[in-house]
């Protein structure tokens, strides 16, 4: 992966915490709470990167794998967006878990713009490309959606047992 990631939690393991990029503090008290973020360059890779990321930091929390697998669907299908759609230099991601909840936070910095070319089935056809937000609806217990003029902000919640320590 290129650029850069930082894993931040409440036993303060010497990372920077990053929450303020995002209107709050990952570590907000709860003695379980945990963050990781991850910031890349927009590139035809970084839905890969990003998942093997979300993926890695998952196992390392112990959430369980149906978790970690539909999480990592999730971050292919709003980051891959992000690509295609957003114009943005940088996409980052955010990982949150505390009191059984597993929170993905995909922000990007552009606008949403139309598919450059048109959609070629074959070439879509792989398993990163034409789930739309039907996927992150049917595997999350909540979405939202923040569209601004210096962005676009995705928030999707997984239910989880809290996991053992890391």
């Amino acid at each position: 992966m290129n650029g850069s990631a930082r894993n931040d939690s409440a036993r303060n393991d010497g990372a920077r915490n990053d929450g303020a990029r995002y209107g709050g503090a990952p570590n907000d008290g709860h003695p379980k709470g945990r963050a990781a973020v991850c910031s890349l360059p927009v590139t035809p890779a970084a839905d890969a990167d990003m998942r093997h990321f979300a993926a890695q930091t998952a196992r390392r929390w112990r959430i369980p794998p149906e978790v970690v697998e539909a999480l990592c669907g999730v971050v292919t299908e709003l980051v891959g967006n992000v690509v295609v759609h957003s114009g943005s230099p940088e996409v980052t991601v955010l990982l949150t878990q505390r009191a059984g909840c597993l929170t993905l936070q995909v922000k990007d910095l552009g606008r949403w713009r139309r598919r450059p070319a048109p959609r070629h089935l074959t070439a879509d056809a792989g398993p990163a490309h034409g789930r739309g937000l039907r996927l992150v609806r049917q595997a999350t217990s909540c979405r939202l959606a923040v569209l601004a003029p210096t962005g676009t902000r995705v928030v999707a919640r997984f239910a989880v047992a809290a996991g053992g320590p890391a």
